[in-house]
């Protein structure tokens, strides 16, 4: 089963229990077996509208039905309840990293603040001036050193301000400089946005 699989498998069990009519009905399954007909009485409702709530069930995984004599009898799954909500909600990481391409909010800000590979605007709130640092240190190797003048050119590709963008790429941690500001190195850290 694909993670997509997985997502909508675990969605439509909470889906089918999110009806208080269901929970009731697998509330008095838990208790013993029953067929459509005795649960139609029980919860009072047409057999059609139960055997509607039944097939849901079912569906989603809880339920399990079997012919005895004319009826369809039904009876919860082995097991079935024993997970834990955080078992029935939480996914491996490895599943969710790989199909999350890029965070929402930083392809949003990048779409918003980057054009045509420019920086129209440098943002003016610290969360989306840190996605936009985290871009534009990307076109300095990391380990190699850079001269002022080669930082700014750089920076000037994506920017005319590039003494601002500088400024906050050393202030953030971006980029280190040495102490008398001729020598700029790309940091090995990774700077949460």
């Amino acid at each position: 089963m694909n993670v997509e699989q997985n997502l909508k498998a675990r969605a439509d069990l909470f889906k089918a229990l999110g009806n208080p009519i269901r929970l009731l009905i697998v509330n008095l399954i838990r208790i013993q077996p029953r067929h459509t007909e005795e649960l139609a009485s029980i919860i009072k409702l047409t057999a059609g509208t139960t055997s509607h709530h039944l097939s849901i069930l079912t569906k989603a995984g809880l339920l399990v039905s079997k012919k005895e004599q004319y009826y369809q009898t039904y009876s919860l799954i082995e097991g079935v309840l024993d997970k834990s909500l955080k078992d029935m909600v939480a996914m491996p990481q490895p599943d969710l990293v790989s199909n999350v391409e890029t965070d929402a909010f930083t392809q949003k800000v990048l779409s918003t603040f980057i054009k045509r590979g420019r920086l129209v605007k440098i943002p003016s709130q610290q969360k989306k001036l840190l996605v936009v640092l985290a871009e534009i240190v990307k076109a300095f190797e990391e380990g190699k050193t850079y001269s002022e003048r080669e930082v700014n050119i750089t920076i000037a590709d994506y920017n005319d301000d590039f003494a601002t963008l500088r400024r906050a790429l050393v202030e953030f941690g971006f980029l280190e400089r040495t102490k008398d500001g001729s020598v700029y190195k790309r940091k090995n850290t990774s700077i949460d946005t």
